[in-house]
């Protein structure tokens, strides 16, 4: 019986990973994590906002911006994970 192995995390995974950290994600680091273009990652965001994430975004002095996950579709909202 052949064995098959584990399915690779996909990059929507990974945005949405980096994006439920307590600091966040910028768009360079998700383009960075994900090899997209900063045009695609911002479409990619405008689509999680468009499947009921609350995705907010926040000016961080030297940093740049972050985005942030705030809530599931659900309503739940999420825990910071460092």
């Amino acid at each position: 019986m052949p064995t098959q192995k584990p399915k690779d995390q996909t990059k929507s995974a990974t945005v949405i990973a980096l994006l439920n950290r307590g600091k966040g994600a910028s768009i360079d680091e998700i383009c960075k994590a994900t090899k997209w273009q900063k045009h695609s990652t911002r479409a990619f965001l405008t689509g999680l906002r468009k499947k009921g994430l609350i995705i907010i975004r926040e000016q961080r002095g030297n940093e740049g911006t972050v985005y942030r996950v705030t809530e599931t579709p659900n309503g739940k909202t999420q825990q910071a994970a460092s």
